[in-house]
């Protein structure tokens, strides 16, 4: 008995496929002849023809270019480059379908571990600006001193006149110093929203454009406060939504006035400097050298307010006295184990988590919830609009110092 050789799939054919939902991030699939394949571009429920992009020994990726029978989530995507850009995931996904799905990716991440399957996850708080809200761009240079992105499947450049994620003054600085760029490869502009300060690296040599290049820092103003960001520091990209964040913590916490407060992964400051109003002391804690410079500059005129520079697994478990609440805003990577175990031994009234990956923030929530501490509410916020990228703030407390409020 013999069977039909199956058909190789190669780059550039054309598919007819039902789609499905498949994937954390809630990427949609469908299948040809058995193989699974990753669809740019699609929604769950849709018939498309879709052209491979990319294989490779474990995916198949490829992206719409006809829709047959579409999803009533659809929307025509607005950037002209959305393919081949591949910037934004999401642009065809009607904004309060996006806010679902990126509910639907922290509850899937907290239903892998048993003891998170019952906790309550709110609505996502939707981003005040859906385009134009990003305050940073990293552009590759290609070309003739063209700025672009890269195609993340085929890995081509694509030049870029305007991003519609990007604040227009972002785009005003984009369109002044394209083509005059190719002495270096990769540029990144950054400016503040509420303070019109501009940061543009590296320093350019090129004299063709008046653009000014090279700043070491920028300043950003939130909620009244400036913030001097260094050029290595992190800073979140949507800033209405970083205020929004502020005041998320506030309530989260429950500040007396009373507690000794932890700011861990502290960065450049911001929770620490608008949270040491409303507690007795704060802790500032921070490994990178340059947003601790940034911190000391943001949080000196603080009389409560101490920065300590080091690893926060290091500094946590000797800090005396002992915190009353603990801020976690980990990198995407979450917390060291020794972290997790340092709030284990001593354990804190109040922890509020703040993350940007799902997953690690689930295994981590997991491990606090083996100790005194009982999940509060997880609260997704959308920081990213037209991409998979959640944000999310999780209320923890000790169930042995306070009662479920």
């Amino acid at each position: 008995m013999t069977t039909e050789p199956r058909n190789t799939i190669n780059i550039g054919d054309e598919l007819h496929l039902t789609l499905e939902s498949n994937g954390d991030n809630e990427e949609v699939s469908g299948k040809f002849q058995g193989q699974n394949i990753t669809v740019f571009g699609g929604i769950a429920g849709e018939l498309v023809r879709a052209k491979i992009a990319r294989i490779q020994k474990s995916r198949v990726e490829a992206h719409v270019i006809e829709v047959l029978r579409g999803s009533h989530h659809r929307v025509n995507a607005p950037c002209p480059i959305f393919w081949p850009c591949t910037g934004c995931e999401w642009q065809h996904i009607r904004y309060s379908h996006q806010l679902v799905l990126k509910h639907s990716i922290v509850r899937k991440s907290l239903e892998k571990f048993p003891s998170l399957s019952h906790v309550l996850v709110a609505e996502t708080l939707p981003s005040p600006d859906v385009f134009g809200y990003r305050n940073h761009a990293r552009f590759t240079v290609g070309r003739n001193g063209n700025l672009g992105f890269v195609n993340k499947f085929t890995k081509a450049f694509v030049p870029v006149n305007k991003c519609l994620l990007m604040h227009d003054s972002i785009n005003e600085t984009l369109e002044s110093l394209q083509g005059y760029c190719s002495e270096t490869s990769q540029l990144s502009i950054r400016y503040g929203v509420n303070s019109g300060s501009l940061l543009i690296q590296p320093k350019l040599s090129n004299f063709e454009t008046n653009v000014i290049t090279g700043q070491k820092y920028y300043y950003e103003t939130l909620h009244g406060q400036q913030f001097r960001v260094g050029s290595p520091s992190f800073f979140q990209v949507n800033t209405p939504q970083a205020e929004a964040m502020i005041d998320i913590a506030k309530t989260m916490l429950k500040t007396t006035g009373e507690e000794i407060l932890v700011d861990a992964y502290a960065g450049v400051g911001v929770f620490a400097a608008l949270l040491a109003p409303f507690v007795q002391k704060v802790f500032a804690l921070e490994e990178s050298g340059a947003a601790i410079k940034d911190s000391r500059e943001n949080l000196g005129h603080f009389a409560n307010v101490e920065s300590l520079q080091g690893r926060v697994e290091d500094l946590l478990p000797n800090l005396a006295p002992s915190p009353d609440l603990v801020l976690l805003d980990p990198p995407r990577a979450g917390c060291h184990p020794r972290t997790l175990q340092a709030l284990s031994n001593s354990p804190p009234r109040r922890i509020l988590y703040v993350s940007c990956d799902p997953e690690t923030l689930s295994r981590d929530l997991a491990i606090l919830a083996a100790g005194p501490f009982q999940i509060e509410k997880v609260q997704p916020i959308d920081l990213f609009p037209q991409t998979h990228h959640i944000e999310c703030m999780v209320s923890i407390f000790n169930y042995e110092q306070e009662a479920s409020v």
